[in-house]
């Protein structure tokens, strides 16, 4: 057997990257993250969270972290308003929190978990030899190996990862270019959608803390290449000429571009190589999208890889990283898009916008986007059965332990560990996963109230990944097949 420097290496320190190394540590797994910058970035092309990574974030029980959080007062599908806290509200999204903040925290996380983050290190390349990877950084004057069964890209859209591995990465080129800024001493409306003008789009959104961040796009303008970002000048004579307004005497902060190019890697998985996040798929940022599919990517696979490496169970494990993640970042593309032919078409899109705006109105179309928009919709195939909660993820319920200890289900995910929730007087569910109990945790409960409409569990017993999905329902499946399928062989 070869000796490891570590288990797995992660590219990247951004937010996927750093959920993914927590999400390891959390398994039992030793992992290195290699990034380039010597310090966490203060840019923030993020601003919030959806509603699914919201849930991610309180399994974990990180939300308390962020600070207080405030919901979204809107929301918009490529610039036509949506009401994303459509019936119950579960779709609302946060908004108010920067990419720099969800950086800086998932990194005090990880950290504190143990994983070994190297800042000042950027991947050149690697050999995977079919056991293993060794992979090549150069790092503060010096060229460093690491050695590892498993590397994972997290290192963004031009992913060095990637590229060195040979994953395709079919898609449409960028045909606008958008210029973004954050800047103070600036006073303007707000436009949270965006305001079309003939000569282009304009966004304009509150950061708080006296920042207001502009976003400009001229029609008809090619996207220019760039080796670096635009001047702030350059921003303000294009916002000047789509709106006749002169925002040049504003301080920048911040200045950067983006384009509507869509791309996705074909496979997530090469042998000992795989992507997640930004180096998987990119698109248009349409709804704070990106960055929150990203973390779900990680989190799919964080237990997974965890398992693998400390030899719970087989590789056979990782391929349904690619199974459940590749749907749900094709229809990501799709829908962003959709987005960027509303966002970013001129006059001749207008008449679309009004007829759907009128579509949107309804409860039936606004939840049904949301559900898009939000990740609340993802149902992964975990196996046979047909129960309506198999696959998807377990609903936040107030319960009362067989202890009398009165908690949310959320809270039992906070280790990452699998879980047995029986609800009923059968005890043949817990005492058939004693064998995994050095992996699955068995809670007998009860509901402590009675639950909204839809956060409901009609089964006596359910199996729930450390992902927090469910894997078997009772009366709808095998329950040893599911444990072995998740959690490897019993140990007892």
């Amino acid at each position: 057997m070869p000796t490891w420097d570590t288990d797995v290496v992660v590219a990247g320190a951004g937010p996927a990257g750093l959920m993914l190394a927590a999400e390891l540590r959390l398994a039992g797994a030793r992992v290195v993250v290699l990034e380039q910058e010597d310090r966490p970035t203060a840019e923030s092309r993020g601003m919030g969270f959806t509603a699914r990574t919201l849930e991610v974030f309180d399994q974990r029980g990180l939300l308390p972290r962020f600070g207080e959080l405030s919901r979204s007062p809107g929301g918009h599908f490529g610039s036509v308003p949506v009401d994303f806290a459509v019936g119950d509200g579960r779709h609302a999204s946060v908004t108010g929190v920067s990419q720099a903040r969800t950086v800086a925290v998932l990194g005090e996380w990880a950290a504190e978990l143990g994983a070994d983050v190297r800042r000042g290190y950027r991947v050149t390349g690697f050999t995977d030899s079919g056991d293993g990877v060794e992979v090549r950084a150069e790092g503060p004057d010096v060229e460093t190996l690491i050695a590892a069964p498993y590397l994972v890209g997290c290192d963004g859209g031009r992913s060095v990862v990637r590229r060195a591995g040979g994953f395709d990465f079919p898609g449409t080129d960028a045909t606008a270019e958008l210029l973004l800024a954050d800047v103070r001493d600036l006073r303007l409306p707000p436009k949270w959608s965006g305001e079309r003008r003939p000569g282009g789009m304009l966004l304009a959104a509150p950061l708080g803390d006296g920042m207001m961040r502009v976003v400009v796009s001229e029609h008809g303008r090619a996207p220019r290449r760039r080796t670096g970002p635009p001047s702030f000048d350059e921003v303000a004579e294009a916002w000047k000429r789509v709106s006749g307004d002169d925002i040049s005497t504003a301080t920048p902060v911040w200045v950067s571009s983006f384009g509507d190019a869509a791309r996705q890697a074909t496979e997530y998985r090469r042998g000992r190589v795989l992507l997640a996040g930004d180096a998987a798929h990119v698109h248009l940022p349409a709804s704070g999208q990106g960055m929150n599919v990203s973390i779900q990517d990680a989190v799919n696979l964080g237990w997974k890889l965890g398992a693998v490496v400390t030899g719970r169970t087989d590789e056979a494990l990782l391929d349904t990283y690619h199974a459940e993640r590749h749907p749900v970042g094709a229809a990501l593309l799709r829908n962003t898009r959709a987005q960027a032919l509303l966002f970013l078409g001129g006059p001749e899109t207008q008449p679309l916008r009004e007829v759907l705006a009128e579509v949107f109105r309804g409860e039936e179309a606004a939840r049904l986007l949301a559900g898009l928009v939000s990740g609340l919709e993802i149902r992964y195939d975990v196996g046979p059965g047909g129960h309506p909660l198999l696959g998807r993820r377990l609903p936040d319920l107030p319960l009362v332990l067989e202890s009398g200890e009165k908690v949310r289900s959320t809270r039992l995910l906070h280790p990452a560990r699998g879980v047995l929730l029986s609800l009923g007087d059968d005890p043949g569910p817990g005492l058939a996963a004693r064998g995994w109990a050095p992996h699955v945790d068995v809670h007998t409960a009860r509901p402590a109230e009675v639950p909204p409409a839809g956060e409901t569990v009609d089964a006596d017993a359910v199996l729930v990944r450390p992902d927090g999905y469910v894997a078997w329902v009772s009366g709808d499946g095998d329950l040893e097949a599911a444990l072995r399928r998740n959690f490897g062989e019993p140990t007892g």
